[in-house]
This record gives C-alpha cells, sequence and structure tokens, in this order.
C-alpha cells in the first residue's frame, strides 16, 4: 500500500506536493524528499520557498536531518532570508554546526536578529568564541548585551536557556496603563503569560498573569493583584533542575533572576519541554555506555565515544575469567558447569540491570534519596530474593532433568538465589554510592553492576559445584 501511495504521488502534477510531509511511519515521506530534492539539483528557489517557507521549524528540522549534507547546505543558501533559523534548534548538533559553518558570519547575525534570544543562543553557543563575537559586534547594542549576558552563564543552566525579551512593569502602575504599554510598545515578545513586576533597580517583586490582568478594572494598581514569584529560578541554576521545578509546580513560565535577585530573563514550557527530553536522552544513552551520541556523527567520532567503557567492560571482563579460571579443575571434572554458567551470569546480569535502571532513573528525578533509601533497598532485596527463589525452581528442574543430576539442580538453584540477591543489591548500591560522591550513575552503574553480577555468578556457582564434588 506504502509503495503504491507514494507511486500515486509521484504520477501527480510536478508542482503537487503532499498535504502532509510524513508518511504512514511518521519520517518524511519519499516523495516529499525526492521532490526537494530534485528542486535543490535544479537550484529552483522558486519551488523551494513554495513549499518549504510554510513549514513549522520542527518539520523543516526533520527534513534537514533527511537531506545529505551537501544537500542541506545548499538548500539554506537557495532560501536566503527566507530560511527559518529556528529550525537550526530542532536538528543535531553536528548537523547545526555543518550549516552554521557553511555560512558566512555576517548572514549569521542578520539571521539571529529575528530569533527569540533563546534560540539565537542555542545557535550561538557552540561557534568558536572568534566568531561569537565576529557575530555579535554586528546586532544592536541591547540585543548584543542580551546575547552577551545569556552565553556568560555556564552552559546546561536556566541563564543559557532562558529567554530574555520579557514584559516587566513598576508596582505603582495600573491595570490600563499597562494594557495600554502591552497594545502601543513593538518591541515586546510575541508570545508570554506573564508580566512580571520590579522595582528601579529590576529586582524581581512578584507577577501577574494575563488572565487577571483581563478581569481586573483598568483603575486598580499593579500591586494590588500581583502575586509572588516563589518559584524564581537562579540563572546559575542547572536545567534538569529548573525542568524539575516546572514539573513539580505545573509551571508555564518561570522568572529567571541573577545573584541579586534582578529579572534577567524567563523560562517558558516550550524549552523545558526540550530540556526534559534532552536530559532523559543523555541518561538513556550513558547507561548504555555511548555518551553524548548522536545519528549525525561521523564514523570516527562514534567509535570515539564507545571505545573508552568497552575497555573498561574488557577489564571486568578478564576478572570474570580470572575467577572462572580458579575452578578449572573442577570444570574439567564437570562439562555440564561449562555449559550452566552462561545461564548464571546472564540472569543475574538482567535482575541487576533491572534494579539498576529503576534506581538510576528515581535518582534523576529525586524521587530517592537519603530519607527513603533504606525502604527502597529493603523492598529490592525482597524482591531479588522473591524471584531468585522462583527462577531457581526453575532452572534447578530443568538443569536436574537436563543432565540427570539432582545435585546439580541443586548446586544451580542455589547459586542463582545467592546471585539474584546480589544482583539486586548492586543494582541499587552502585548508582546510590556513585551518585553520593558525585559520579553520574548513569555512566556506569551498568558496568559495575554486571560485574558484581558475573564474579558473584562464578564464585558462587563454581565453589558450591567445588564443594559438592569433594563431598562425593
Amino acid at each position: 500500500m506504502k509503495g503504491q501511495e507514494e507511486q500515486a504521488l509521484g504520477a501527480e502534477a510536478p508542482d503537487a506536493i503532499p498535504a502532509d510531509i510524513y508518511g504512514e511511519d511518521g519520517a518524511i515521506r519519499a516523495s516529499f524528499l525526492a521532490h526537494i530534492g530534485a528542486a535543490i539539483a535544479d537550484r529552483d528557489t522558486l519551488t523551494l520557498k513554495r513549499d518549504v517557507i510554510d513549514l513549522h521549524q520542527s518539520e523543516l528540522g526533520d527534513l534537514l536531518e533527511a537531506l545529505l549534507p551537501e544537500q542541506r547546505r545548499a538548500l539554506v543558501e537557495l532560501m536566503g532570508s527566507d530560511f527559518d533559523f529556528s529550525s537550526l534548534t530542532e536538528v543535531d548538533d553536528a548537523i547545526r554546526l555543518d550549516i552554521v559553518d557553511s555560512l558566512p558570519n555576517d548572514q549569521i547575525a542578520q539571521a539571529v536578529q529575528d530569533l527569540d534570544s533563546d534560540d539565537a543562543v542555542y545557535i550561538l553557543e557552540d561557534l568558536d568564541e572568534e566568531d561569537q563575537e565576529e557575530i555579535l559586534a554586528q546586532l544592536p547594542f541591547t540585543e548584543r548585551v542580551r546575547l552577551r549576558r545569556a552565553l556568560d552563564y555556564p552552559e546546561e543552566t536556566a541563564g543559557r536557556r532562558m529567554q530574555t525579551e520579557f514584559v516587566a512593569v513598576p508596582p505603582f502602575w495600573t491595570v490600563g496603563q499597562t494594557i495600554d504599554y502591552m497594545r502601543e510598545d513593538q518591541n515586546l515578545p510575541d508570545h508570554f503569560s506573564q508580566i512580571f513586576v520590579i522595582d528601579p533597580t529590576f529586582k524581581l517583586l512578584g507577577a501577574v498573569d494575563l488572565d487577571q490582568i483581563l478581569r481586573t478594572k483598568r483603575t486598580i494598581k499593579i500591586e494590588e493583584v500581583m502575586h509572588e514569584t516563589r518559584h524564581a529560578i537562579p540563572a546559575t541554576m542547572d536545567q534538569e533542575e529548573a525542568a524539575r521545578e516546572f514539573e513539580q509546580y505545573d509551571l508555564l513560565s518561570a522568572a529567571v533572576v541573577d545573584e541579586n535577585e534582578r529579572l534577567v530573563g524567563v523560562l517558558t514550557i516550550d524549552d523545558v519541554v526540550d530540556v526534559i527530553q534532552q536530559e532523559a536522552e543523555e541518561d538513556l544513552l550513558r547507561m548504555g555506555g555511548v555518551g553524548d551520541e548522536e545519528l549525525s556523527d561521523t564514523v570516527l567520532d562514534t567509535s570515539r565515544s564507545r571505545v573508552p567503557w568497552l575497555l573498561v567492560n574488557l577489564a571486568t571482563a578478564f576478572l570474570s575469567a580470572t575467577v572462572i579460571s580458579l575452578f578449572g579443575a573442577t570444570i574439567e571434572q564437570m562439562v555440564a558447569l561449562a555449559a550452566l554458567m552462561p545461564i548464571v551470569a546472564s540472569l543475574g546480569g538482567n535482575a541487576g540491570t533491572q534494579t539498576m535502571t529503576v534506581t538510576v532513573r528515581a535518582l534523576a528525578t529525586k524521587d530517592l534519596d537519603i530519607y527513603n533509601a533504606g525502604r527502597v533497598i529493603r523492598r529490592e532485596v525482597m524482591v531479588g530474593l522473591l524471584n531468585g527463589v522462583v527462577i531457581a525452581v526453575i532452572l534447578g528442574l530443568i538443569a536436574g532433568a537436563w543432565f540427570h543430576n539432582t545435585d546439580l539442580g541443586i548446586v544451580i538453584a542455589s547459586a542463582m538465589v545467592i546471585n539474584m540477591l546480589a544482583a539486586a543489591l548492586a543494582g541499587i548500591l552502585i548508582p546510590l554510592v556513585l551518585d553520593r560522591y558525585g559520579a553520574d550513575p548513569a555512566i556506569s552503574s551498568s558496568i559495575f553492576t554486571t560485574m558484581v553480577t558475573d564474579v558473584t555468578g562464578f564464585v558462587v556457582f563454581l565453589g558450591l559445584a567445588t564443594w559438592w564434588l569433594r563431598l562425593g
């Protein structure tokens, strides 16, 4: 059906494009991609502007990621001033840098003037300092100061993600004055949901929601209807902590203040959603030992990000191999042990990974702390014991029947219970210890948890087997 659909689209008039650029699988339609690719190859500016200019920034971002590198650069060149630079906030870092590096700084300077400050900072922050300064020097003074102030904050902080355009009024203004100000001033942000109240030094006093403004008489002073901004966010706060504030208090926007509690920007929910997604992706990638890898990275960059943890894994694998070598004589006496060892290690590793995944996520969301750690540890121990008994009974029966040896079934069942307990403890204690000493538990917990379950499983299983053989 899909192939027929795309053939039908391709049979339409040359100037026809699909109403929806996405296929049923959520990817850019092959017909639309071919249509844009042909227009780029023909340098058909009119077709490109007609079919691309109305795309949402996220749709244009998906299109850029689907095109070949040379096609991306050509598309930006052909679109000229009609290219929506906000779409660069929707693509991988490598793609954004590739496009930006291909453009002259004066074109970038012209483009960032039309962007919200948070989007402009997002594009500028990965450029070389020399290029940043050259671009900023071409901007109007006020905008240059705002962007430079945001760029001065550390990476992955609220100050980097904030929007420096906001609406602020003094407390003695009336609602009528505020409404007139919002109607007449052309430099206000396009979208906002709160009006902030400040004193002459820009110190934050409170805020008023727009719905409150609309329901209040014009003669009422702002200070009478404002509320305290209980969730003002320090500009130096980590962006993940700021996102947690939004999640906990159901915020749509929040004031961002400097160390003197002066209003310097506003953080909005659309930026926070991006932060939540970014942080979740980072945790997921780090748990797999692949760092900040992206699909657009080169082979060399991808290899470089993965090799370090593979080397650590190699070292821990040698540790497991050393443990096995200590029981070489036992394995020689009973070859069945060699067949059963992977089962013990695999089940223990999977059980440890289950506990570790839940623990790392709970630490990231601050649901696990010193106050409830003891209760959670006890729960995981009981889960490990219960699961160990269930798996041990099944595995013991299968192993005993397979090798016609009841004692062997008892040995592997006993080893499985102990290893499942070790897996539960390793899965929760290793992330807790790493977090306690300032290390990121998402990065290295999996390797150390696997090491513990492998070593414990082999030592217990082969140790019990050795003891059993000696008794026999």
